[in-house]
Formats: structure tokens, sequence, C-alpha cells
């Protein structure tokens, strides 16, 4: 971005109107760290190989990860929501890249747990404040401004596979600490964000604040605490069957089919892209036919697709895997924004609660299943994990809290 326009939209003061610059920034942000994040489980084959690992070890490594990324990210946003903190973001991206590095140059299992941590201490700084960012230059398209966000994100953890595939494959495990030069740029990127946010976060703050009164205050604390105790159910049903794929696409491929780390890799970039798509629907989607609806949808919709597919050939297990990334990642920018709408006031608590306790999800679910998988198989583990949409019937204890 040029001088001039860079200094136009950081003295850009009002939300009136979305300001694009600010959340393709946010999103291009969301793009590097997740592609940090995205390198780690997608190097597995690697690791595995060069460190005789277990699944269950693997398992272990993704949920040290997922929970350090997942149990600050609530605390982060609760206090930045009192105390914003613009410049957290390039000190979250820093922890990221110390962590590609240490990852780079384990020397053994232990330090690659060190490295993990590290690597889910940036992502729980980072989402919080960033997802801030994005509600605050939406100009009242939250579902929009969330899926840009949530897009970049997304796409980052697409390419880990091909990084993989195309790198560390080739070069071995010291790839990661060469591509820690990606989280570097991050840190130069979301200074300059971090530099917009403090110079014009206290004016988009007030605009956000007026308005008339929202719906969901009129809700008890009891039906609020419901429907928070539903989302989290309901991104439980979601992350923990992601997990599978995340964590073990892979490795099912390879063993079901018989295909190269490489092909493997390459099929698991089509599902992850499939990902990215079904988010930068989601929340455009939402903001015009309702939230409610494409979490129906999205959750319970993908219950025939998650049932078939372990029983499919090669060609339709690929077919199928898009068809859920792109089906069940429309869920989570609706179900973060009717959290906050739930929850006025409460924008950073709300992102890090719903951004935290996907990881933990993630990571529980990543050492459940890895534990699953070497006491029976990884095809039975995608058997039992196709029945997880089900608890998307809770969907129906939700109230209708958009005007």
């Amino acid at each position: 971005m040029k001088a001039s326009a860079m200094s136009q939209v950081m003295n850009a003061p009002r939300a009136a109107t979305t300001i694009y610059p600010i959340l393709f920034v946010a999103s291009l942000g969301h793009f590097i760290n997740d592609v940090t994040q995205s390198l780690l489980p997608a190097s597995y084959p690697v690791l595995k190989a060069g460190f005789a690992l277990s699944f269950a070890q693997l398992g272990i490594l993704t949920f040290v990860y997922q929970v350090t990324a997942s149990i600050l990210q609530p605390f982060v946003g609760w206090y930045t929501d009192g105390k914003p903190q613009p410049y957290s973001l390039p000190f979250g991206m820093a922890c990221s890249c110390a962590g590609m590095v240490t990852l780079g140059f384990a020397p053994n299992y232990w330090v690659l747990v060190l490295g993990a941590v590290l690597l889910g201490f940036g992502s729980s700084i980072f989402h919080p404040e960033a997802s801030r960012i994005a509600r605050l230059a939406s100009g009242g398209k939250h579902g929009f401004a969330q899926s840009v966000f949530q897009v970049g994100g997304n796409f980052g953890t697409s390419l880990g596979p091909l990084l993989a595939a195309f790198f560390i494959l080739p070069h071995g495990q010291r790839g990661m600490a060469f591509l820690a030069i990606l989280a570097f740029l991050g840190i130069l990127i979301l200074s300059g964000l971090g530099r917009w946010y403090q110079m014009n976060g206290q004016s988009l703050r007030a605009p956000a604040k007026s308005g008339k009164k929202h719906k969901a205050l009129s809700l008890s604390r009891i039906r609020v605490g419901i429907a928070i105790a539903v989302l989290i159910a309901l991104i439980f049903s979601k992350y923990f069957y992601l997990a599978s794929f995340t964590s073990y696409y892979n490795f099912y491929l390879m063993d079901r089919f018989g295909l190269s780390e490489r092909s493997a890799q390459l099929c698991q970039f089509v599902f992850f892209a499939a990902v990215a798509f079904g988010t930068m629907i989601g929340g455009p989607v939402g903001d015009r036919i309702g939230r409610k609806k494409v979490i129906w949808a999205s959750i319970l919709g993908i219950l025939p697709f998650t049932l078939v597919l372990p029983h499919a050939s090669l060609e339709v297990t690929v077919i199928l895997s898009a068809i859920i990334g792109t089906v069940i990642a429309s869920a989570f920018s609706a179900i973060v924004v009717y959290a906050q709408e739930l929850m006025p006031g409460r924008v950073g608590m709300v992102s890090g609660l719903f951004f935290g306790f996907a990881f933990g999800m993630g990571g529980i679910g990543a050492a459940a299943l890895g534990v699953l998988a070497d006491r029976t198989s990884i095809e039975f583990v995608f058997e039992l994990c196709a029945f997880l949409p089900l608890i998307g019937l809770l969907t129906i204890l939700l109230p209708n809290v958009e005007d």
C-alpha cells in the first residue's frame, strides 16, 4: 500500500462505512499467523519419521499447542476490552516466529513441545485484538467483516500442506526455521496495523456503542448462558470433527488408499481451500438471511456427507471432503458474531472465548483421536467422528436475537 493511501486510511476516524483496507490488512495478518500455525501439523510426517513418534505423541504435541493457544485467549480478550493493546499484535507474531525457529532446530521431542507452546502463545495473543479491529472496521457488516478476517486465516491454514509438500518434505525439519521469515514479515505488517488502531481505535469504539437497544439485551442471564453453552457445544462438534482432518487426514489417505506423502498433502490442501471458501461465504450469508439459519445448515447439514465419507472411493472422498469443508466452515463467523450480539460490549472476551475454545477443542480432539488411532485405526477414527454433526440439533435452543 502506498504511503499516501496508508495515511488516508490511518486518518479515517469513523466506521460509518466499511474500511476495506484495514479489513484486508487484518486478514493478511491472519493469513500469515495461520500459515505459521498450520506448518506444525502439516510437518507431522517429517517429524514422525525423524523422531520416531507415535500417533499419541503427535496428538499430545497438537494438544499442547492448541491448549496453549486457547487458554489465554479469553483472558487476553477480557483485558483488552478495557485496556486495548494495539502493539500486542506484532508481539504475538514475534512469539510465533520464535516458535518456528525452535521447531526447526529442535533436537528432541521436548524441544518440539516448547516450539509448539511458543506458537500457541503467539496465536492466543493475536486473535482477540485482531478480531476486534475487524469488527470496528466493519461499518456494520459484522458477518462480512468476520468472514474477511477469517478467510485470511483459512487460506493460511490451507497453504501449510503445500509448503510442507514442496518445501519441508524435500528440505526436512530445518525448512520450518527458514519459513520463520514469514512470521518476521507479519511482525512488520501488524506493527502498521497496531499503529492505525492506536490512532483510530478510540473514535471507532464510541460510535459502536451508540444506536438502538439490541434485542439480546432483553434476554435474561440464564437465556444468554444457555445460548452460549449451545454455541460452545456446536464449536465442540465442529472442531473435534475438524481435528480428524487437520492432524490425521493425510495419514488416512496414505493408509487407506496408499497415497504418497506429497499426494496426501495435496488432497489435504483441497480440504483446507474448501474451508477457506466456506468461511468467506458464511458471514455475508448470515448478514443476509440470519446467522441462526447458517448455524443450522452448516453443522447439521454436513451429516449425510460425513457418514458416507469413510466408505467412499478416493475420488469421492476428495469431493466429499471439499463439500464438508465448505459447509462446516460457514458456521464459525456466524457463531462468533451471534455470540458477540448476545454479549454487547464484550467483543474481545467473546472473540477470545470462541477462538480459544475452538483451538482447545482442536487440541483435545487431536490428542484423543491420536490415542484412539493407535489403539484401533485411522479409518475407525473417521467412522466414529462422522456422527459428531448430530450435535447440531442443539441449535433449536438458540433464541432469535437478530432484528
